[in-house]
């Protein structure tokens, strides 16, 4: 699967609630189920009034019906190519 970064522009997620943050963690969860394993939901970010969310998934076109099932907007899709680390230094 690949790594993709899912950037959603979500006025006020900042201040949401730890309910409302779950009822968006539930929402994505039930999109995942019925979408089945070519896709999974890593970690997301929250920040400002922007989330960034972590997802492997077979293509873009998963992570777009997982945004249409879940109810959950994104602004941009985009895949990560590598990943760096302190470690990588040591190379």
């Amino acid at each position: 699967m690949k790594r993709f970064i899912i950037e959603r522009d979500i006025p006020g997620i900042g201040e949401f609630s730890v309910t409302e943050l779950c009822g968006a963690a539930r929402a994505s969860n039930q999109a995942l189920a019925s979408i089945g394993p070519g896709i999974q939901w890593d970690h997301s970010y929250v920040a400002g009034e922007k989330t960034f969310c972590v997802y492997l998934a077979e293509s873009e076109e998963e992570i777009i019906k997982h945004s249409n099932l879940s109810g959950i907007p994104y602004s941009n899709i985009t895949e990560v190519s590598q990943i760096i680390d302190p470690l990588t230094a040591n190379n």
